[in-house]
């Protein structure tokens, strides 16, 4: 058996899966087609050839994650090989670090005044005026961008200041748009909205033109359009930002940072984290399946807001001392 049937087999024993998922399947069985590795036999491959082939990975322009990601699913993989006494051991057991940099550029986070500034110049900004309200929205929010497409009319509950989020739209380029259910149970929420998201949803109501209205997988009404009338999907958001902030920069001198979609989502949750939001309050309205990913948001926490927690606790220390 070689490591192409290997990895096609253990696809086989889960057919049904999300059809990003079945993409990326798809993605990482060419890879292995055009990578003399895939034509190996498995109980021939040692760990030394599979960190080789992660080398050639690398040389070859594929990021530390997405390298990370496909050893985890030819580990995988092995495991059932393993089961099946096909093999003893696993050559793609070992740390990726050990033998790539890791060179995943950290998240970021926009400081108070950062998002004061993007804000104010989209504002005010003749092109970018009318993404100003998209936004402050994922700015107060904190959804993820394909749930943030995938808005429609009935997921805004204006009486009681909620999003409903159960859904999320996305765009492949074979299959063009789709919905999917979120991956966990926890992704369906209901998120608050804050009076800056409020205002921000009620001017887009305001604002949306009487266009002939989309339908996607039953779905329809959805909030932000193209200029073709479809819904805005992450690519759509990603060249947004990356045309503001490089416009910002050109014409000031305190430069913004590379922004993405995600980094209003990652400065949302970290902003919670830094005033103390019940973790698991905080991981709710993000729809983190696990607390550990939301632990991790408090792990960003400034010298600022460090030392003010440092005091805050101190000071009810003495207070409960003076009260006994």
């Amino acid at each position: 058996m070689t490591l192409c049937q290997l990895y096609a087999k253990q696809n086989a024993q889960r057919p049904k899966v999300r059809k990003n998922t079945e993409t990326g399947r798809k993605y990482l069985m060419d890879i292995l087609k055009k990578d003399k590795l895939g034509v190996r036999s498995i109980d021939s491959i040692k760990p030394s050839d599979a960190k080789e082939w992660a080398i050639r990975m690398s040389e070859n322009g594929y990021a530390y994650q997405t390298i990370n990601n496909y050893k985890r699913s030819l580990k995988a993989s092995f495991y059932i090989a393993i089961q099946d006494d096909c093999v003893r051991k696993n050559p793609f057991d070992f740390q990726l670090k050990a033998v790539l940099d890791d060179d995943t550029v950290p998240k970021t986070v926009l400081t108070e005044e950062q998002e004061e500034k993007l804000l104010a110049f989209a504002k005010a900004d003749k092109t970018y005026s009318k993404n100003y309200d998209e936004i402050l929205i994922l700015l107060k929010t904190g959804l993820r961008i394909s749930e943030f497409g995938g808005l429609t009319l009935p997921d805004l509950d204006f009486e009681n200041r909620l999003v409903n989020i159960d859904h999320q739209l996305l765009r492949d380029t074979e299959i063009g748009y789709y919905i999917e259910t979120p991956k966990t149970k926890s992704g369906e929420r209901q998120v608050p909205m804050v009076e800056e998201a409020y205002q921000a949803f009620k001017r887009v109501l305001a604002n949306r033109k009487n266009d002939k209205r989309v339908e996607i997988d039953g779905y329809s009404d959805f909030l932000f359009l193209n200029r073709k009338n479809y819904p805005k999907v992450a690519s759509d958001y990603n060249g947004m930002m990356k045309g503001l902030v490089k416009k910002y920069n050109k014409y000031n001198e305190d430069k913004l940072p590379h922004i993405t979609p995600h980094s209003l989502r990652h400065t949302f949750c970290t902003n919670y984290a830094n005033a103390g939001m019940n973790p698991k309050a905080l991981q709710y309205i993000m729809g983190h399946a696990n607390i550990a990913m939301t632990l991790n948001y408090y792990a960003h926490a400034t010298f600022d807001s460090a030392m003010a927690e440092m005091k805050r606790l101190n000071k009810e220390k003495q207070q409960e001392r003076l009260v006994a």
